[in-house]
C-alpha cells in the first residue's frame, strides 16, 4: 500500500501504527505538515486529486468512512487521539477500493492488478519475451531479467507482470491478470487462473486461483489454493488444498479476532485467510473460510479447525503451544534461506503477537 501511494502521489511515505510496529514502521515526518491516509485505502486518480485539494484541518470521509486527514505534524498527536473529530469533513462522493475485510484482499486483486500494471509500465519497454513463449495478447511486461520458457500466457482476461529475475518455467499455464513479484519462480507445469498475485521471493506449484501469496512464502507443489490470502513467510507441504466452496452452497464464515467469534462475509466462495509465518505439513486439507494465525504450525492428520490459534503447534487433540524461542529458531533458518536476518525487531513484533493473541490460544488450544 504504501508503495501505491507513493508512486500515485509521488511523496516519500511514513508510518503510523501501533506502537509495537513503529520500530519496522516509523514516523520519520518531524516538521510540515502532513496527509494521513486510512492504510485500507487504495489509492486512484480522482481520489489523489481530492487528496490534493485538502487543505490542513480538513477529513476527507465517505459516509462514516475515515479517507484521510492533512494536519500539521504539531497537531497529529492531539488529532488522532480524538478521530480528527474537529477537522472539518470534506464529503468524498466517487467509487473507491478500500480493504476492510481479508476477503477484500482477494476480491480487489485483479483491479489492482490492470491499475498498477498501467502504472508500471507507462512509457516503459519490456523486456524481451522468449520465442518459446505461447502468448496470447499483448499486455505483457518483464523487468530486467524475468525469463518464461515453454509456457502459455494469455493476456486477453488481464495484463500479466513479471518481476525483475523472476521466472516462469516450462509448461505452466497462466491467465491475467498475474503478478509475479521479482525473484521469484513459477515451477514446471503451473497452473494459474486470474487475480493472482505472487510477491517477491517466492516459489509456486499447482494450481492458483484468486488468491495473494506475500513475499518469501511458498507453495512449491501440486495442491490448490483459491479464493485466499497467505502471508510472508509461509511454507505448504506436497498436496496441500483449500476449498473456497461449502458443500450446501451457503455464505461463507470467516473468525473474527475483534468480536472471537464468526462473522458473515456474505462470499459463496472464500477460502484460506493465513498468516506470516504459518507452516502446514503435506496433504493438509483446508476447510471452506478457515483463518490461520501467525506462526501456527499445522500437522498432525487431522482437517484443520475453521480457526487455528497463533502459535498453535499442531491440531486435534494433541495440539499445543509453539513456544516463543523454538519458533524463532525456526524463523532464523526461514530467513537465512532467503538471505535475510532474523533481527531483534522481527523478534519484538512476534513477542506481542504471542502476547495479545493468549486468549484466542486459552480458549482454542
Amino acid at each position: 500500500m504504501a508503495e501505491k501511494w507513493t508512486r500515485w502521489m509521488n511523496v516519500s511515505v511514513s508510518y503510523l501504527s501501533a506502537d509495537y510496529l513503529q520500530l519496522k514502521y516509523p514516523l520519520s515526518i518531524t516538521v510540515g505538515d502532513v496527509l494521513i491516509i486510512n492504510g485500507g485505502i487504495c489509492p486512484d486518480a480522482t481520489l489523489c486529486a481530492a487528496l490534493d485539494g485538502l487543505k490542513v484541518g480538513e477529513k476527507l470521509i465517505e459516509n462514516k468512512q475515515f479517507i484521510a486527514a492533512k494536519t500539521d505534524i504539531r497537531a497529529l498527536a492531539e488529532a488522532c487521539v480524538n478521530d480528527f473529530a474537529a477537522y472539518k469533513p470534506v464529503v468524498y462522493r466517487q467509487a473507491y477500493t478500500a480493504i476492510r475485510y481479508p476477503e477484500d484482499i482477494f476480491l480487489q486483486n485483479g483491479a489492482e492488478i490492470i491499475k498498477d500494471f498501467n502504472l508500471l509500465t507507462k512509457g516503459r519497454t519490456s523486456a524481451n519475451i522468449s520465442s518459446t513463449v505461447k502468448l496470447l495478447g499483448d499486455a505483457i511486461f518483464l523487468e530486467e531479467g524475468a525469463s518464461a520458457e515453454c509456457c502459455t500466457i494469455n493476456t486477453l482476461k488481464g495484463p500479466v507482470y513479471i518481476g525483475r529475475n523472476s521466472e516462469i518455467w516450462e509448461g505452466a499455464l497462466i491467465r491475467g491478470p498475474f503478478s509475479l513479484g521479482e525473484n521469484s519462480q513459477v515451477k514446471l507445469g503451473t497452473k494459474i487462473y486470474s487475480n493472482v498475485t505472487v510477491g517477491p521471493g517466492c516459489r509456486v506449484g499447482g494450481e492458483l486461483n484468486t488468491c495473494l501469496i506475500w513475499g518469501n512464502s511458498s507453495k512449491g507443489h501440486e495442491g490448490y489454493f483459491g479464493s485466499g490470502v497467505m502471508g510472508e513467510w509461509c511454507n505448504w507441504g506436497a498436496d496441500t488444498n483449500n476449498s473456497n466452496l461449502k458443500n450446501n452452497y451457503k455464505n461463507v464464515k470467516l473468525y473474527h479476532y475483534g468480536t472471537d467469534a464468526y462473522r458473515n462475509t456474505g462470499l459463496q466462495f472464500c477460502g484460506l485467510i493465513m498468516a506470516d509465518h504459518a507452516k502446514c505439513a503435506i496433504n493438509t486439507a483446508f476447510n471452506t473460510g478457515t483463518v490461520v494465525g501467525v506462526a501456527a504450525s499445522i500437522f498432525g492428520g487431522e482437517v484443520p479447525p475453521t480457526f487455528v490459534p497463533d502459535f498453535s503447534w499442531g491440531v486435534g487433540e494433541n495440539a499445543g503451544v509453539y513456544e516463543l524461542e523454538k519458533m524463532f529458531e525456526t524463523a532464523e533458518l526461514v530467513f537465512a534461506r532467503r538471505n535475510c536476518k532474523f533481527d531483534p525487531i522481527e523478534a519484538s513484533i512476534l513477542r506481542k503477537v504471542f502476547e495479545i493473541t493468549i486468549k484466542q490460544r486459552n480458549n482454542k488450544i
